[in-house]
């Protein structure tokens, strides 16, 4: 990439567009289809719609591995580009794609040793728990070809290609939307498999996807197995004081989920349903978040190794004033439209009901939300792996739960609501600070 430091913030402000614009398109489609997912799965009824809104917590936390890694193996590989050691960079490569898949494997098949006992803890009843174990079989594998899959979309990502994963994630999705009303609904006199249905069509997606990763990867020599094992010597020690906080970061939310849905079993299958679909439609309406997160941190990573920290200071005020102006514009209309959203996402009354209120009160908190994740994503590509760790647990436990659990005490379900958006807002303004404090302590 070429040098950015004597560009104006206007020009700074297009380039990270045109870097964040494929990955928020590519993560609009992935976070699409598993918002499709649950509209179709909420035709089949409210318990499904439940079964598989008790998952969600388990798999944010097998993408919360998956992330961690994919942050340490960017910031890894953007640096050694930054400094000029684009072998050591490829042998990296290698490294994240073997070592990576073993690690999100062996949390799948913990997952599935410990389902009775976790569900159980979540408040999933014994009937729930039957709808869930077939999907779960399923899911867990899909879960982990897509773990595989997102470890060669950072290889593109930290060499600056973010159109390649924004494309792969559009087709990925495109195809799973395909799939996901034949195999769970069927088609003819065929019936279809029902909920699992849902997590074949994205076991299948993800598949093609692997495949054609494999066939762009050939010939770009990022992979590079010769001294892969000296290297991985080499690296462990920076990677785990990368990956390690990174991980625990991005455990942090999954583990905070399950607290959360444990408070809103109280109230109901219904609630948890809506709980389930509302946690959907957030991770599609942050997608500008999301993107930048992901193609922000290998252009911060190559200003750390090149000790540019001027670009690195503009770079973070021009994210930050984007996700906050389109964070707060989306917000203000989702909230508007919080109704007929509802009712055209889902069909039973209760759940409508249910949804409707938080989609009033949670949207527009996600501007400082996004704040919040844009400065827990840079603080890993900067060397402050352990700031982002404590940003993430603030966030959560000292911001989030404890104002949810407030508000759920206070005002029943529409009070847990308005705790949660109130977490949201305290939590940009502390991470914005701290990101500040981290900075002057470099320049002074």
């Amino acid at each position: 990439m070429n040098s950015t430091a004597s560009l104006s913030n206007t020009a700074l402000a297009r380039q990270l567009w045109q870097q964040t614009w494929p990955m928020a398109l590519g993560v609009m489609s992935l976070l699409g289809f598993h918002l499709v997912d649950s509209i179709f799965v909420a035709r089949l009824g409210t318990a499904p719609l439940a079964a598989q809104s008790f998952t969600f917590p388990l798999a944010f936390l097998v993408i919360g591995v998956q992330v961690g890694v994919g942050i340490a193996i960017a910031a890894l590989i953007s640096r050694s580009i930054g400094a000029g050691k684009q072998t050591e960079a490829n042998r990296l490569g290698a490294l994240v794609l073997v070592g990576g898949g073993v690690l999100q494997g062996s949390l799948v098949a913990l997952l599935w040793l410990v389902k009775t006992p976790v569900f159980t803890l979540l408040g999933a009843s014994p009937e729930i728990q039957t709808l869930i174990r077939p999907y779960w079989a399923l899911q867990l594998p899909a879960m982990w070809v897509g773990g595989v899959v997102y470890f060669g979309y950072s290889l593109f990502r930290a060499h600056g290609n973010t159109r390649f994963p924004g494309l792969m994630m559009v087709v990925t999705s495109l195809l799973n939307l395909v799939l996901d009303p034949l195999l769970i609904f069927g088609v003819g006199e065929w019936q279809g498999f029902g909920l699992p249905g849902a997590a074949l069509a994205t076991l299948m997606a993800f598949a093609l996807g692997g495949v054609l990763l494999v066939l762009s990867l050939k010939g770009k020599g990022w992979v590079q197995r010769e001294g892969m094992l000296q290297q991985m010597r080499d690296s462990a020690l920076p990677f785990f004081h990368i990956a390690g906080p990174a991980m625990i970061s991005q455990l942090m939310p999954p583990l905070a989920a399950m607290l959360a849905t444990a408070l809103v079993a109280r109230s109901g299958d219904q609630a948890v349903a809506a709980w389930g679909m509302a946690s959907r439609l957030e991770s599609f309406s942050i997608v500008l978040v999301l993107g930048m997160t992901m193609a922000l941190p290998p252009w911060l990573g190559r200003c750390y190794g090149s000790n540019d920290w001027d670009t690195v200071q503009r770079l973070m005020k021009v994210g930050a004033a984007m996700v906050v102006g389109w964070q707060v514009l989306l917000g203000l209309l989702l909230a508007v439209l919080a109704g007929p959203l509802a009712g055209l996402l889902v069909d039973s009354a209760p759940v409508q009901a249910y949804l409707t209120v938080l989609i009033r009160w949670l949207p527009p908190s996600y501007g400082l939300l996004g704040v919040c994740m844009l400065v827990v994503s840079a603080s890993n590509a900067l060397g402050w792996p352990m700031r982002a760790m404590l940003i993430s647990f603030l966030r959560l436990f000292l911001c989030y739960l404890p104002l949810l659990w407030l508000g759920f005490h206070l005002g029943d379900f529409g009070g847990l609501a308005l705790g949660a958006a109130f977490g949201n807002l305290m939590a940009g303004v502390m991470a914005w600070g701290m990101y500040r404090q981290a900075l002057s302590s470099v320049n002074s």
